[in-house]
């Protein structure tokens, strides 16, 4: 993505797509619209301080610092190390992700730090290094993909959330090989329509066993790459065992997917693999689940049974979310992670990171805690006290944002980094407004581990500062050991020394490099031309084998047969216009014109037996909670605001307010909303904050919930996504 020159801070600036091989000169409505942020009338130009009247008012740069080192002074003196915490995000570029890693373990000297790409990648990174040695959201150049006549695609609906990655899939839809499973009729499954492919929608969190089903035909059908298992891989037998009770019927019987039609993929897979080009790709749909980092590894294992990865005929990847999310999670914003994607348990590790800071090994904090329980802690008594947020807008994008709120209400202090007062910034003591992508320069990783520079194309408004400099000015206040430079390039150097010889290894990297045009894919060791296809000759485990990994599901307890009550399985997910919390897009008018509020989509037959009609509103709750109130659902609405702004409990359960779409597109077991709106539109206030035992990843995609039509009239509607403070 380029600019156009700019001139004043008032001239328009104008974005233009480069012909780039993962893009090839594509962008998405966000893509296009993203400049106009970079002079929103919203955009935040100098620090904000909370005073004692309970209003943020405007302070100037030391004033806001020197607030936020004395409190996390006091929580320390009071609480110790651990009672500071730190939140950051995925779109952060290397050098903040690296340098906040730092600064939370050096300046803070705590163990509380974790970030948003927990909600996103976290399950694919497990599956990925427990099976491979190493996680790679992409082991190839995603342009590999255009050779391949199939790729199955499992729980992304990249037609909508990345759709110039769009292109990369037509030769598939051209060989009829593109396979799209959703339990949607999903834009992405509409691509294989009209022969380009199949569509597999299995019920709602069954997916494992899809996966176990299509292993157990490959197994049963002679189908698997004998030779390849024997020279690349261990841990056959123990797969076999666990995939063999899952006989196509016993998978039709669960998952509502056709026996027929589950060995016809099977068998369309295995021929591509050994004639062809396939490739396995993962998505959020099937990784977002408590157990979602098993059923990963199940994609990983059919893959592997299909002697793809490493191969030069396909191979298994995953798609990252975020701007930054291979990067972000590669360079310690990870409670167990240091530099380099090393583990933070590991002691030459610790002691190679802490040369390269300067500090004794011994000083530098184990692992904490991922980002669910972290959140969880928030207040409590032997939890964080005081926390610091950077990049993330969790009163959104965390499950169960009600309790998350009332988390955040209990901290003694809490401090956010933004560029818009987001929904967490208006719940900070102190607000620092921050840089955004244009404004600054730096490097990302993409989806292949391909690393790309970022540069500045305009100044930013005077009063915002980059988070480097906010952690150089912290650390200074704090005494801090080590140094924490300013400038992108010399926190690069510095990141360079410390990932080196690590698993991401950047060390071969530098500005200049990547100014010249380099391809860079990590591991790029010194004096190498780092790695587009990782696993040719070896697999990143000692002995340079894959790992099969034996993983099972139970029979499903949800059978979508319909209950003395109509419960349904809940199903979140991004729309076309909108990203992530919303925090930015919804501030773009043609993107908020667009899709200004969340439509419940609904299949017309439980629409009818309940009485709902298109454009109703209605009233989502988790199934078993508390009994829906008498009152009317606006005085609902404005109970649970005035709650919230005094920190009392809501009075009824958490719900969502929407109006529904009625569609043919999903199961009748199944409603889906998307997760980008704040307040009582907010998909999170159901979501259970269930978590994977392996990754921390929370139950973002099957939450059992209700249905009830309100009556809630639309001229109300304002009161729902409005703030805090305006609806008092």
């Amino acid at each position: 993505m380029n600019l156009a020159p700019a001139g004043s801070a008032r001239t328009p600036v104008e974005v233009t797509a480069r012909d780039f091989p993962t893009n090839r000169g594509g962008l998405c409505r966000k893509g296009w619209t993203s400049a106009e942020l970079l002079r929103h009338p919203e955009r935040l130009t100098e620090p904000l301080v909370r005073d004692a009247g309970g209003v943020l008012r405007p302070a100037s740069w030391e004033e806001a610092l020197g607030r936020i080192a004395d409190e996390v002074r006091r929580a320390q003196a009071a609480h110790g190390p651990d009672a500071v915490g730190i939140f950051g995000g995925g779109g952060l570029t290397n050098e903040k992700a690296y340098l906040l890693g730092k600064f939370a373990r050096v300046a803070l000297g705590t163990s509380r730090i974790d970030y948003n790409g927990r909600f996103c990648m976290s399950s694919a990174a497990a599956a990925g290094n427990r099976a491979f040695g190493i996680d790679r959201g992409l082991p190839f150049p995603l342009a590999d993909l255009g050779a391949a006549d199939t790729v199955l695609l499992l729980g992304s609906n990249v037609a909508e959330t990345m759709p110039p990655f769009v292109q990369h899939l037509a030769g598939a839809r051209e060989a009829g090989g593109l396979i799209v499973v959703d339990p949607r009729h999903s834009a992405t499954a509409r691509l294989t329509d009209d022969g380009a492919g199949t569509h597999l929608a299995p019920a709602p969190h069954t997916d494992l066993i899809l996966l176990l089903g299509l292993a157990h035909v490959v197994v049963n059908d002679g189908l698997l790459d004998s030779r390849y298992l024997a020279e690349r891989t261990q841990g056959l037998e123990a797969v076999i065992r666990s995939v063999a009770p899952w006989w196509p019927e016993r998978v039709q019987a669960a998952t509502g997917v056709p026996a027929d039609l589950l060995r016809r993929t099977a068998h369309r897979l295995a021929e591509s693999a050994r004639t062809g080009s396939c490739y396995i790709l993962t998505g959020r749909g099937i990784e977002q689940h408590a157990d979602g980092t098993d059923t990963v590894t199940a994609a990983i294992n059919l893959a592997l049974l299909l002697g793809l990865p490493g191969s030069r005929r396909g191979g298994y990847g995953t798609l990252t979310g975020q701007g930054n999310g291979q990067g972000g999670r590669e360079h310690g914003q990870k409670a167990d992670q240091l530099p380099g994607y090393r583990k933070i348990t590991d002691p030459e590790a610790r002691a190679h990171v802490a040369r390269v800071w300067g500090v004794p090994e011994a000083s530098i904090p184990g692992p904490g805690l991922p980002a669910v329980e972290l959140l969880r802690t928030l207040g409590t008594d032997d939890g964080v006290r005081a926390l610091l947020v950077h990049g993330a807008n969790v009163v959104v994008s965390a499950p169960d944002v009600s309790a998350v709120r009332e988390g955040l209400r209990r901290l003694d202090f809490l401090a956010v980094s933004d560029f818009f007062l987001s929904e967490t910034a208006r719940e900070a003591d102190v607000v620092l407004p921050v840089l955004q992508w244009a404004e600054e320069e730096g490097t990302m990783t993409n989806l292949e581990g391909r690393v790309l520079r970022r540069r500045r194309a305009i100044a930013p408004p005077p009063g915002a500062r980059s988070e480097l400099w906010i952690l150089n000015r912290l650390a200074e206040l704090l005494d801090a050991p080590s140094a924490f430079p300013t400038e992108p390039e010399v926190v690069f150097e510095e990141l360079r020394a410390a990932s080196a010889g690590g698993p991401a290894d950047y060390s071969g990297i530098s500005y200049g490099l990547l100014d010249g045009g380099a391809e860079a894919y990590w591991p790029y060791p010194e004096d190498s031309e780092g790695t587009p296809r990782l696993f040719l000759d070896r697999f990143a485990h000692d002995d340079g084998r894959a790992r099969l990994v034996a993983v099972r599901a139970q029979s499903p307890a949800w059978s979508g047969s319909r209950p003395a009550v109509e419960e349904f399985q809940l199903a979140t997910g991004r729309l076309l216009e909108h990203y992530q919390s919303g925090a930015q897009t919804r501030r773009v008018e043609a993107l908020s014109a667009a899709q200004p509020e969340p439509r419940l989509q609904l299949h017309p037959a439980p629409a009818a037996r309940l009485r709902i009609a298109a454009g109703s509103w209605v009233r989502v709750t988790r199934s078993g909670g508390a009994a829906p109130s008498a009152v009317s659902s606006l005085d609902a609405a404005a109970a649970t605001g005035a709650a919230a702004a005094t920190g009392a409990a809501a009075a009824t359960s958490p719900e969502v307010l929407c109006q529904v779409e009625l569609t043919l597109d999903i199961r009748p077991d199944t409603v889906f909303l998307p997760f980008h709106f704040s307040g009582l539109a907010a998909a999170n206030q159901v979501t259970e904050s269930r978590t994977d035992p392996i990754s921390g990843m929370p139950e973002f995609k099957t939450t059992r919930v209700l249905v009830e039509p309100t009556g809630f009239p639309p001229a109300d509607a304002g009161l729902i996504h409005a703030p805090r403070e305006e609806r008092q």
